[in-house]
């Protein structure tokens, strides 16, 4: 299995291009040709955008039999109410016309929300079997120590966001050098389990050493859970202390049965 995803990763390597409001990651499958399917996704999105811009979070569902649909929405735990509601929208309107027509499995991950539907029912179950990949083309300076310290960084996030009352967010940062800090975090979808959430991230941040080893930055996307590095502030509250870098080009990569 490591060999073929590894083989999948150098097929799928595409240059990242990533402004703020764009979609950076989506999944589709199981075509259907149902107008009920089509109408019960259509509830399901404006449910959620609706119920998930006020908690940052929601399930749903709607329909029965052959066409229910079950629905989940969440936004990134730091970010704002408004660009939160934003970016959901914005999920909902592209997810069932340009990212995935008539699919009844759709899932579309942005840097600050994350929105999918399935006519399986996947609440509270940790999904890993797709994951995309986003690495930052550069090595770091002094790489081995600097991985060392990415490891230390993230068991922190994990931590964090596994610790109640959390809402299954992590982050931390550590000073690697006098003008290079770590900045990492780490967030489950808030329907896992305190452990379901912890084995999720541990799988997540185990594609670091094959996939990110030494580079600059590394985010790996599953459907339940998210990890990511960088050396710039990314979350919220930023770094007062740091002015903001470039976040530089990334490389992006899809894993999928």
């Amino acid at each position: 299995m490591a060999l073929f995803q590894r083989l999948l990763l150098l097929s799928l390597l595409l240059p990242l291009s990533a402004a703020a409001g764009d979609s950076i990651a989506q999944y589709c499958s199981k075509s259907f040709k149902s107008k009920q399917t089509q109408a019960n996704i259509d509830h399901v999105l404006a449910d959620l955008v609706a119920r998930a811009s006020v908690g940052g979070f929601a399930t749903t569902s709607s329909g029965i039999g052959a066409s229910v649909i079950y629905g989940l929405a969440q936004c990134r735990g730091d970010v704002s109410a408004e660009d939160c509601s934003t970016c959901l929208a914005d999920a909902a309107k592209k997810l069932p016309t340009t990212a995935c027509p008539s699919q009844a499995d759709g899932r579309i991950w942005y840097d600050y929300c994350f929105m999918r539907y399935d006519n399986e029912d996947f609440v509270g179950q940790s999904d890993t079997s797709v994951a995309t990949i986003l690495i930052n083309v550069e090595n770091a300076t002094d790489p081995e120590n600097f991985d060392k310290k990415v490891g230390v960084v993230m068991r922190r996030a994990r931590a964090d966001a596994v610790a109640p009352g959390n809402n299954a967010l992590g982050r931390s940062k550590l000073q690697f050098t006098p003008y290079i800090t770590i900045y990492g975090l780490a967030q489950c979808t808030r329907d896992l389990q305190q452990l379901t959430c912890a084995q999720c991230l541990s799988s997540a941040v185990e594609m670091f050493p094959d996939y990110c080893q030494y580079r600059k930055g590394c985010q790996v996307l599953y459907s339940s859970c998210i990890v990511r590095y960088e050396i710039y502030p990314f979350y919220f509250p930023l770094d007062s202390t740091k002015t903001t870098a470039a976040a530089g080009t990334y490389f992006k990569a899809t894993l999928h049965p």
